[in-house]
């Protein structure tokens, strides 16, 4: 039986689930008092710092699912996604409109591959 790793858990949630060999993890905007393109720009930025945590990287993402806000932004989402993900090792994603909440304009749910 593989063991579960959870890093940063609560009552509610773990910051960082491990279970063989992949990694799942949410991530909003630390500062969700500016606009979709800062909070966007903001949660890619927060995945590369948890991929480093955990010791993996852009290459080695599996999947994301992207809940907007406003669908309107997608054309935002799409321009700062292309320049970021590597070519050739794009995961899985899938992007919906949902209500988040009065300041969250994103949210992505993250899988990687882990050591």
């Amino acid at each position: 039986m593989s063991s579960i790793q959870r890093i940063g858990d609560s009552p509610r949630w773990s910051d960082i689930v491990i279970h063989n060999g992949v990694a799942q993890w949410v991530e909003v905007a630390n500062d969700m008092t500016t606009d979709t393109r800062s909070q966007i720009a903001q949660v890619l930025s927060q995945i590369d710092d948890t991929l480093t945590q955990i010791g993996s990287s852009r290459e080695r993402l599996l999947q994301i699912l992207i809940y907007l806000a406003d669908l309107e932004h997608g054309s935002t989402l799409n321009e700062l996604w292309d320049a970021w993900v590597p070519r050739g090792h794009a995961p899985i994603r899938a992007c919906v409109q949902v209500g988040l909440g009065k300041s969250c304009l994103v949210e992505m749910i993250i899988t990687a591959a882990a050591p």
